[in-house]
């Protein structure tokens, strides 16, 4: 017996979407639900989680991105 613990959304219309591990398929299995109801986690105005912008601003200073070189386009005939 294995347990596998999933935090997911269980729509309006009460359905709920599992989704198993690869080493789980095209296997029999018994599958037992314990339904624990999550705190809604505090938003700002725009939904955003609040403090996400101060934990993440600056996360990539150290190690800026760089766009590497994109190649040649691809020449094709002109559409008519």
């Amino acid at each position: 017996m294995e347990t596998i613990t999933f935090k997911t959304h269980v729509g309006k219309d009460g359905i709920l979407k599992l989704e198993m591990p690869k080493q789980v398929v095209n296997q029999d299995v018994e599958i037992t639900v314990t339904v624990t109801t999550l705190e809604p986690q505090p938003t700002d105005a725009n939904g955003w989680p609040l403090g996400y912008f101060d934990s993440t601003y600056g996360s990539l200073a150290d190690n800026p991105i760089e766009r590497g070189d994109q190649g040649q386009i691809e020449l094709r005939d002109p559409l008519i």
